[in-house]
């Protein structure tokens, strides 16, 4: 079961310093090596958009919404789209993702190596520093704003976000709305969600987080979604902080 934080108490995306988060300090934390559970999702994801896609199939643009400082989702979708937007709203973040276009930092080799296990990856982007330069651009932006646009992708992720912005139900829900009306009908998508989160801190700056749990996520999926497999990772390699339990990740397609 969900719960969210008492009437009157709730903080919103709007309540949040955005400008204050560190992304140097999230990167060490949590992308400096490849930890377990990102090796699992990544595998996951790949294997469901390799599925779908094949060798030959390809689509025009995909997004990642609220992409922070990772690269990983939109290494995932680089040999099917011409164009990968990577949406985000923290000033700094958007810094980064700016500044990895060009040649992105050693350590993400590490992530495309595992995409690269399913060998498609590497035949269809054989350099993927070239690829992501060309492909890949940052925009500064809203989760909710895609809600009030008529751009679509034909494929998507949404890593650690509507979770991880809010305390209030409702403003997730929402958020998940908006990740599926930004996509075309049909497109597929990967999510990614922090289990019965508490909230994280970055540097010396906290962040609020909703308590979410599986049902949860299938639920509020269910609206928009179709054909969705929710994967639940517990623990592999231990917790990466206090204050949740595991991770969920959800892949689909957007309903017709």
């Amino acid at each position: 079961m969900t719960s969210g934080s008492p009437i009157g108490t709730e903080k919103l995306n709007d309540d949040v310093a955005w400008e204050d988060f560190d992304p140097g300090e999230y990167i060490k934390h949590n992308y400096l090596v490849l930890h377990p559970d990102d090796e699992a999702i990544i595998g996951i994801v790949r294997d469901h958009f390799s599925g779908h896609f094949g060798a030959s199939g390809g689509v025009a643009s995909g997004i990642d919404v609220g992409a922070g400082p990772n690269l990983y989702p939109a290494l995932s979708m680089l040999p099917w789209c011409d164009k990968i937007t990577l949406l985000e709203r923290s000033p700094a973040n958007v810094g980064y993702l700016n500044g990895q276009r060009d040649s992105y930092a050693r350590q993400w080799g590490k992530f495309w190596d595992v995409l690269c296990r399913d060998e498609v990856y590497g035949r269809r982007c054989p350099d993927p520093r070239t690829s992501f330069a060309q492909k890949v651009r940052p925009r500064p932006g809203n989760l909710f704003d895609l809600c009030e646009r008529d751009e679509r992708w034909a494929m998507g992720t949404m890593f650690f976000v509507a979770e991880s912005i809010t305390t209030s139900l409702e403003e997730f829900r929402r958020g998940v709305s908006c990740f599926m009306s930004a996509l075309e009908p049909e497109a597929p998508f990967a999510a990614a969600f922090m289990e019965h989160s508490r909230g994280y801190r970055v540097g010396e700056s906290d962040f609020p987080a909703l308590d979410i749990d599986e049902q949860e996520v299938r639920d509020t999926l269910g609206a928009y979604a179709s054909k969705i497999e929710i994967h639940r990772l517990g623990k592999p390699g231990g917790l990466l902080r206090e204050g949740y339990t595991g991770m969920i990740v959800a892949c689909g397609h957007r309903g017709a």
